[in-house]
């Protein structure tokens, strides 16, 4: 089968420029590399052939005998450049495809960033809930989390007592070995030491080499006021320990407010409903109306107030999260119809009614329908 043409491979024009052959060739390696479709005959070529032609594209000289003559420049049987096609510098020479390799694909070797010092411990979430009162007002909470620490008996080494971990042999302490594979080098997580850079000849009884312990935990969190559902408190270095004594991860606690017998809330305006009695709706006053700070607060009502009306207390409602503007709280008023009247307050109740025009919406809407329907 004939060889694509290197350009071609690429998906670049014959004069692109040296960025536009690193990112296309970046962008075909990224996708085709093998540890990312493992088993895959298709891709592994893919990879191979672009590999192939950003190696000669790259080399001023390279691309101009390759411009000239073709393949046909890399032919060992041609004579061609280099004496011997890519023999002569090699995808492990110093500037070629290694270094690009290092940038790469370094979350390919599963521990280039932490090399000998191990393995950083993962991040953890705890979900917590609180009520909106403690929301409001903010609060201390205690929680007990199990989590991998660092083992005490050996400090996080994994070694036993006495003894300490050795420099890998394997992989010379880099915690990364490199295999070449025809014209491309693969780069990979030591096996001997899982990337540590070290290996332990006689572990930890306690924590078998691992230099951490599963304990059960008691952490104390402050609850800032203002939070809500989804807010996020980070505690730094709380998470699991790392391996054999690298940093720890983060603990993240995730929020959720719980729903209020009698407050609604939408961000940090809150929202009660109140009942008041008819004849205070209907002649005017003050009524007593909750707070979350657990206090009373009066708030005047005019004449002929009716249900769904809505008051605005301001500052009432939910402080800002980190010292911002406290919001409202409004009041939704629903006038309350007596019920287990009297005698007497019945007929007070008719005599009332029979002077009419104290309904005015009723008889508004009643106009409204007839309208509408031709009634006379």
């Amino acid at each position: 089968m004939a060889k694509r043409d290197f350009y071609e491979v690429l998906g670049i024009s014959r004069d692109a420029d040296d960025k536009a052959i690193k990112t296309a060739y970046r962008k075909l390696a990224m996708q085709n590399h093998p540890d990312r479709n493992p088993d895959d005959d298709v891709a592994a070529e893919r990879f191979r052939e672009a590999s192939e032609s950003y190696e000669v594209l790259k080399d001023p000289q390279k691309r101009a005998a390759y411009d000239r003559l073709g393949h046909a420049a890399f032919d060992q049987s041609a004579g061609g450049f280099g004496g011997g096609g890519f023999g002569g510098g090699g995808f492990g020479g110093g500037g070629g495809f290694s270094d690009i390799f290092d940038q790469m694909f370094s979350e390919f070797s599963g521990g280039s960033s932490e090399g000998r010092h191990g393995r950083k411990g993962a991040d953890l979430r705890y979900d917590l809930s609180v009520s909106l009162e403690e929301a409001f007002s903010g609060c201390n909470k205690d929680i007990q989390i199990t989590v991998s620490a660092t083992c005490d008996d050996c400090t996080g080494t994994g070694a036993a007592k006495g003894s300490k971990p050795v420099t890998c042999s394997q992989c010379g302490g880099h915690g990364k070995v490199r295999a070449q594979q025809g014209f491309f080098t693969i780069e990979r997580t030591c096996g001997a030491c899982q990337g540590a850079g070290e290996t332990i000849s006689n572990p930890c009884k306690s924590c078998r080499g691992q230099g951490r312990i599963q304990k059960v935990e008691t952490l104390s969190v402050t609850v800032p006021a203002g939070v809500d559902t989804g807010t996020r408190i980070r505690l730094s270095g709380k998470g699991e320990a790392g391996l054999r004594g690298a940093a720890a991860g983060d603990l993240y606690i995730f929020l959720s407010v719980d729903e209020h017998p009698i407050f609604e809330r939408d961000a940090d305006t809150l929202y009660v409903k109140v009942p008041v009695p008819m004849v205070t709706a209907a002649l005017g006053g003050s009524i007593e109306v909750p707070t979350l700070s657990g206090q009373l607060t009066k708030l005047k009502i005019g004449a002929g107030t009716q249900s769904g009306r809505k008051f605005r207390m301001r500052g009432k409602g939910m402080p800002g999260l980190r010292g911002t503007k406290t919001g409202d709280q409004i009041v939704e008023i629903h006038v309350e119809t007596p019920t287990e009247l009297t005698q007497e307050q019945i007929q007070l109740l008719k005599k009332f009614d029979e002077k009419g025009n104290v309904s005015p919406e009723t008889e508004g809407f009643m106009k409204r329908v007839k309208r509408i329907f031709g009634n006379n």
